[in-house]
């Protein structure tokens, strides 16, 4: 019933709403509105270069992910693919849109359906397992300077996330104590069975999965980077290491698909995070929005190819 709910457009909607308003209650509009458009443009062109560099990288790591499991995906098409299902997954339950898409496209363009899926449920382990990572070493260097109770939520969460991201590549394991044997042979089952081989497949490629890792984590401190940069160019007063801490958590809820394109509860969760350290409501509010449209403006380029070519060249 709740998974039904969360599917609903009409739901999320209502969800968003409901949070937008809520944090708009506070807000004076003349000073939101100062905030929004009196970004600098010199930190704001060098917050769009890091998208385009975060989306490179993001695009190597899933080809590195496809050519370890045998798909030999041309370059050109993964590119098209992933920069077309990032548009379309925008319109999508956030996190699992873009996923549901790429994966999708690939098996339509390839006789590796399943592992096409395995490699993006990789992609996406690995990006929230960096995430945790990249937030834990932010909560260690502000410990001190939160409260107790805020300190133990963080950790908790990024205990949960992290346990469960890697959990992942025992797919194979688990399905097969939750399908009965006598079940096996059934068509979902098999085809649930052929899935998490593939995703188990990974736990024998470390090499490729530690340097996946590797870029992961440096996708989502470029996206720290964005956030700074944005954070500078409204001269919101908050050092860096401090984005180490609410950003992780709020790239986290954007994941979560009970919001529509990512406003909504990350923002909230900004906005309560940057409270403590003197940000004013309407700044806060408005650098949360900034950061979620930046992501929108990184999905462009594939509403540019969908138009203009239907199908990747292959």
């Amino acid at each position: 019933m709740i998974a039904r709910l969360l599917k609903s457009t009409a739901v999320r909607l209502l969800i968003t709403a409901a949070i937008l308003l809520y944090l708009l209650k506070d807000v004076d509009p003349g000073e939101l509105a100062s905030a929004l458009l009196h970004i600098d443009p010199w930190w704001f062109a060098a917050a769009l270069a890091l998208v385009a560099i975060d989306r490179g990288v993001m695009v190597v790591r899933w080809v590195l992910l496809l050519r370890s499991a045998g798909v030999m995906l041309p370059l050109k098409s993964a590119v098209w693919v992933f920069l077309v299902s990032s548009f379309v997954g925008s319109f999508l339950p956030a996190g699992v849109g873009g996923d549901a898409a790429r994966a999708y496209a690939v098996a339509a363009r390839t006789a590796q359906g399943t592992e096409a899926v395995a490699s993006v449920a990789i992609d996406r382990m690995l990006g929230l397992v960096a995430i945790v990572a990249l937030g834990a070493i932010g909560l260690a260097g502000w410990a001190q300077h939160l409260s107790a109770t805020m300190r133990w939520e963080l950790t908790l969460v990024a205990a949960a996330v992290g346990v469960l991201s890697v959990a992942t590549l025992w797919t194979d394991q688990v399905v097969r104590v939750l399908v009965p044997g006598r079940h096996h042979a059934g068509r979902w089952a098999s085809q649930l069975l052929r899935l998490g081989d593939a995703v188990g497949a990974y736990r024998q490629r470390r090499g490729t999965l530690l340097l996946v890792f590797a870029l992961s984590v440096a996708v989502q401190v470029v996206r720290v980077l964005q956030g700074y940069c944005l954070g500078r160019g409204m001269a919101v007063d908050v050092g860096l290491s401090y984005y180490l801490v609410f950003m992780p958590v709020g790239l986290l809820l954007m994941l979560l698909p009970i919001s529509i394109s990512g406003f909504g509860l990350p923002q909230g969760v900004m906005v309560w995070m940057l409270e403590p350290v003197g940000v004013r409501h309407a700044d806060a509010f408005a650098l949360s929005t900034m950061i979620v449209l930046l992501g929108l403006l990184g999905n462009l380029p594939g509403a540019f190819l969908y138009l203009v070519r239907r199908k990747p060249v292959t």
